[in-house]
């Protein structure tokens, strides 16, 4: 079998729906981050599953404000991710404070992954910026925003990964 000609892609449970893409962040999942991180932004919410008093929706879109001052949490359309990544690394260098994303771990092979995150990960400060991974163990479960518990069987079929966005200057100070 050959890869050669192969466009990766998102697998079809993963295109653009609302019911697949307006997801609450698992509590298990947030509220450590939160006591550790203080957020004070929710970069991509929906009136139903916003985590901070402040918080951008579809409509207010999170892409089109500065994040500057904040420590944003992010939760992103899991069907768009490549602009938020681009959009945490410019805020970051432009005075935000800290952002954390919340990806399916199942994307590291897709060029957004390629040049915004490989590169960078784990690799000490690059251009005033540090980025850090963590990878979930098991699978985190998502709740529909019409669903105030997730049902049993509603994990996504992939893991997720905790991307950390920090200026360099702030990188010693929260490890």
């Amino acid at each position: 079998m050959s890869l050669i000609g192969f466009s990766a892609r998102n697998h079809p449970q993963q295109a653009v729906r609302d019911y697949v893409d307006d997801r609450r962040t698992p509590a298990d999942v947030f509220v450590p981050l939160m006591a550790r991180h203080q957020f004070t932004l929710d970069a991509a919410a929906s009136a139903a599953n916003a985590l901070c008093p402040k918080f951008y929706t579809r409509e207010t879109d999170g892409l089109l404000w500065s994040w500057r001052g904040e420590r944003v949490w992010c939760n992103p359309p899991f069907s768009r991710l490549e602009p938020w990544v681009a959009k945490a690394w410019r805020e970051i260098r432009d005075g935000c404070e800290l952002v954390v994303m919340i990806l399916p771990a199942n994307r590291c092979e897709q060029k957004f992954w390629q040049q915004h995150i490989e590169p960078y990960r784990d690799n000490g400060p690059h251009d005033g910026a540090t980025l850090t991974t963590r990878f979930l163990a098991g699978r985190a479960r998502f709740a529909a925003p019409d669903a105030p518990v997730p049902h049993k069987g509603d994990r996504p079929p992939f893991g997720c990964v905790l991307l950390t966005f920090l200026p360099e200057v702030s990188h010693a100070t929260l490890q």
